[in-house]
């Protein structure tokens, strides 16, 4: 019985097309809304202001950026379909989250440095909500495109 109803969740996914703004506004609002209810609980104001910029930004603008180079103009690449998705998902990962991490690390340094901005605790959080909602839009985007798409044939 469960390989039955694995085959049948399988179909349904593969029924569900992949639509990149529902991608990125669950990529905004996820966050947002998780790393928003925190704050309440905790009495955070900077992570409030947080949620809804560095933290649920970030994540919504990797999802964009990441769901239109898997789509790649409607003809997915086909190594990205042949690849393990677990595989697929690690790689993507990787250079988005090291690129957001490289993006957040200069931030908190140059402009400081280079301009009338002060070092503040909301420059210093960028070192780590940008890797981090990086990561997770990534994930998400790439498992759920994976989940929408077939293998093409060799």
């Amino acid at each position: 019985m469960p390989a039955t109803k694995d085959r049948a969740s399988r179909s349904r996914a593969a029924s569900r097309p992949f639509t990149l703004w529902r991608e990125v506004l669950a990529a905004y609002a996820a966050p947002a809304l998780t790393a928003g209810t925190a704050a309440l609980v905790t009495g955070q104001r900077d992570l409030a202001v947080a949620a809804c910029t560095s933290i649920a930004g970030t994540s919504a603008v990797v999802a964009f950026l990441v769901g239109i180079w898997l789509r790649h103009g409607g003809q997915p690449r086909r190594w990205t379909t042949t690849m393990p998705r677990a595989a697929l998902s690690a790689a993507l990962v990787i250079i988005a989250a090291g690129a957001a991490a490289v993006l957040g690390w200069a931030t908190a340094q140059w402009l400081p440095a280079h301009t009338p901005v002060p070092t503040t605790p909301w420059l210093e959080r960028l070192r780590i909500d940008l890797p981090v909602s990086a990561a997770l839009a990534t994930t998400i985007v790439t498992l759920r495109w994976r989940s929408t798409t077939t293998a093409s044939p060799a």
